[in-house]
């Protein structure tokens, strides 16, 4: 049993120094050590799978007109800030890029559970992943790593695509726009509007008009292209657009 046998089996599972001799005891050859210690890493993740993820790290990958984003979540800050863990999703980001969504998930889902739960020492799950394509492409990710946005445009160009995922991080709009806001949702709003205005004596007749700016209010929270720019509030994302010739053909925003 060389050290360097059990180095290179340390590198490809993540397993500590200790499991690997066991393994290689057990086994007797090289193959065979690396299944024990990923069957044995299912179990560890299957004992894990119960405790809370509440932290965690985002990352992506860009290559030409494309942007591929994942988030996976852990245990403790203490892991999210870890170098290991921030490579770790970072390279998961540039395999998705590699493999493309449809083959992604159940291949991660796998590598996560075999692999990365051993050697991180922690409950992680997969929260989000995609890739997305365009014209004209922004990306913006905070400091902490925890928040991130992609838009893709069509017309504009790239400072005013990473200014709106930029803005998008920071406000993180649900909708792109007024129209894309389910009907249930601005029903259950006005439902709300409708009992505080009544119960703030508003006749009828005057509960309609306000009605109607509430939800326009509403939208300026909910929807990017309503809300005012971050760096401008005198403008919104609509104006912006206006001004440039641009349209957002898409975007995402995604936090932990």
């Amino acid at each position: 049993m060389s050290l360097e046998l059990i180095k290179e089996i340390r590198q490809i599972t993540g397993a500590g120094m200790s499991d690997v001799k066991k393994a290689l005891d057990e086994a007797g050859d090289r193959e065979k050590a690396i299944e024990i210690l990923r069957k044995k890493g299912q179990k560890i993740a299957a004992k894990k799978a119960d405790r809370e993820v509440k932290e965690g790290v985002i990352a992506y990958d860009t290559k030409g007109n494309k942007v591929a984003i994942v988030a996976l979540a852990c245990e403790t800050d203490f892991v999210a800030k870890n170098e290991d863990f921030k490579n770790a999703v970072q390279e998961l980001a540039v395999k998705l890029m590699e493999m493309g969504k449809a083959e992604f998930e159940s291949w991660a889902i796998k590598y996560i559970q075999d692999e990365l739960i051993v050697k991180i020492g922690e409950n992680l799950k997969l929260v989000n992943f995609d890739i997305f394509e365009g014209e004209v492409l922004g990306t913006y990710l905070h400091s902490n790593n925890k928040a991130a946005s992609v838009v893709v445009l069509k017309g504009g160009n790239e400072e005013l695509a990473r200014d709106i995922a930029m803005h998008a991080t920071a406000m993180a709009p649900k909708y792109l726009k007024p129209e894309d806001v389910p009907a249930e949702v601005i029903e259950k709003e006005k439902e709300i509007y409708t009992e505080q205005l009544k119960k703030e004596g508003k006749p009828e007749e005057v509960i309609a008009k306000i009605l109607e700016g509430k939800v326009n209010k509403f939208y300026t929270d909910v929807c990017l292209i309503k809300q005012a720019f971050v760096k401008d509030d005198k403008k919104s994302i609509e104006n912006l657009l206006q001004e440039a010739g641009a349209t957002i053909e898409e975007f995402g925003y995604y936090s932990l």
